[in-house]
């Protein structure tokens, strides 16, 4: 196709001016200073115009033609200018979002892409460290600060912070975790809807994070959840969703899901960031709104990714393990039972005795001290690895239900307390109509624990008589407080 000589056009970002002529496009670094770039002296920018070919020829080889010179006769060094092919616009893949064939044949090549770059990107020491839980720590910090002027209230800025470093507190083992499995690569580090392009030829993605090494040293899902972050923005939450997910099963990535929603938080709030500095540059009109906009996508996450630790206690027979299993079905959360581990440990023989008796055989004192502490051992290694965890077991003992409280302290989890309840006739019924039940609780032994059932407080009373659907429903309530906090 002939190149069209005639059409320019002039784009703008916070960093950059691009202009657009024929079958080419010409970017020219702006002489800015912010507090994460230095484009102000020429060597500068012809140091960030190299270094920007050279990285982005790992992604776009046949995009990026090379650097040229604006000169004038008074100036005979001129001016760095990074020389690109020249991409329709029509064929951005924002622009297309809409159309089913696009996306059907698209994501796929796109998740594949991506893989492979990941696959043969830089790694090392270096790499990693910038990954550490203690790294993108200091990164959450710097974005924050760049927010603590408008648009973006105060509020929002500190409800950002309390959640994001929340998380952070509790979860060193699993960012060891990512370091150790490899998963952590010199990426693109801006992988958004608008800088890739749907041609007849292939898919093209360009202009990566270039003025920082340290910050394109990611982990592979943080790097991918910039797309879905950019996907949800744009109204396609499902498209993003599947996007992740796609990458995920292909790379056999175990992430827990509360790592996705940190990281998709993480990347709406660079992207807050950016519009805040645009709105302080007197930039584009919209910068205000999408700032707004970005941060909510953030808050929205960091609460859907809260880590927590349930405990769903209550007598034999009041629907406990049914709830728990129902809640921990429709949240994936994982489902740790007090039956199952019992239940173990008697075939492995370290509990003995038999179990027709409360305060006898395998429930004396000291065997449901082992049933608890083994159930907390598991909780907190779970929790530390940012995978929430609901607790099966009756917890009618008040320093039980303490030691539980420490270990969501400890991982800086949120504790959500749960006590089903019913009549003691309905619990019986229950009881006796039990098939193939974990469970070796009598109608005898729920009435003995009856009278040992400490006060709790702190718990959300469950009426388990009520329908399953609402007493699953009533459960999810109580589960997802956390995502119903807003700003303070």
């Amino acid at each position: 196709m002939e190149p069209n000589v005639a059409f320019a056009a002039l784009a703008e970002t916070h960093s950059a001016v691009v202009v657009l002529f024929g079958d080419q496009a010409y970017k020219i670094k702006k002489p800015v200073l912010t507090d994460f770039l230095d484009f102000s002296t020429r060597s500068a920018r012809e140091v960030a115009c190299a270094r920007e070919l050279e990285l982005n020829r790992r992604f776009a080889p046949d995009v990026y033609l090379g650097i040229a010179r604006l000169t004038e006769p008074a100036d005979s060094a001129g001016e760095p200018v990074l020389v690109m092919r020249r991409l329709p616009e029509a064929t951005r893949l924002s622009d297309r979002l809409a159309d089913p064939d696009v996306i059907r044949d698209t994501l796929p090549t796109l998740v594949r892409q991506v893989a492979a770059w990941h696959d043969r990107a830089p790694q090392g020491v270096d790499v990693d460290n910038a990954a550490t839980v203690d790294a993108v720590r200091r990164r959450w910090r710097w974005l924050l600060s760049g927010l603590r002027c408008p648009p973006i209230e105060p509020a929002v800025v500190r409800s950002l912070a309390d959640s994001a470093m929340r998380y952070l507190d509790g979860r060193k083992a699993l960012f060891d975790k990512r370091i150790a499995a490899g998963r952590i690569v010199d990426g693109h580090g801006d992988l958004r809807a608008e800088d890739i392009f749907v041609t007849d030829d292939g898919v093209r993605v360009i202009d990566c994070l270039d003025f920082d090494d340290e910050l394109r040293h990611v982990d592979r899902l943080d790097d991918v959840c910039f797309l879905a972050m950019d996907l949800e923005l744009r109204g396609h939450p499902e498209l993003a969703a599947k996007f992740v997910d796609d990458y995920l099963e292909l790379t056999h990535d175990p992430a827990p899901e509360s790592l996705r929603h940190h990281y998709i938080a993480y990347r709406a709030t660079v992207r807050a960031k950016v519009e805040c500095v645009r709105q302080c540059q007197g930039g584009a009109t919209d910068s205000a709104a999408k700032a707004v906009a970005h941060a909510e996508i953030a808050l929205r996450h960091l609460a859907a990714g809260a880590v927590r630790l349930v405990l769903i206690g209550g007598l034999p027979g009041t629907g406990k393990s049914t709830v728990a299993r129902r809640l921990a079905d429709a949240t994936g959360a994982v489902l740790v039972s007090s039956d199952r581990i019992r239940a173990d440990a008697r075939a492995r023989g370290v509990l003995a005795g038999g179990s027709g008796e409360y305060n006898q055989g395998a429930y004396t004192p000291v065997a449901r001290e082992h049933v608890y502490a083994v159930m907390r051992a598991e909780a907190q290694a779970l929790l530390e690895t940012g995978r929430s965890v609901i607790l099966d077991a009756s917890w009618i003992d008040g320093e039980q239900r303490r030691h539980a409280s420490r270990i969501a302290t400890e991982t800086s989890a949120d504790l959500i307390e749960i006590c089903c309840s019913a009549p003691q006739s309905i619990a019986h019924a229950r009881i006796a109509a039990r098939t193939g039940s974990a469970s070796e609780a009598t109608p005898a032994i729920s009435d003995a624990m009856a009278e040992d059932h400490a006060a709790w407080p702190d718990a959300v009373v469950l009426d388990t008589t009520a329908s399953p659907e609402n007493t699953t429903a009533a459960a999810l309530c109580a589960y997802r407080r956390a995502e119903r906090r807003g700003p303070s």
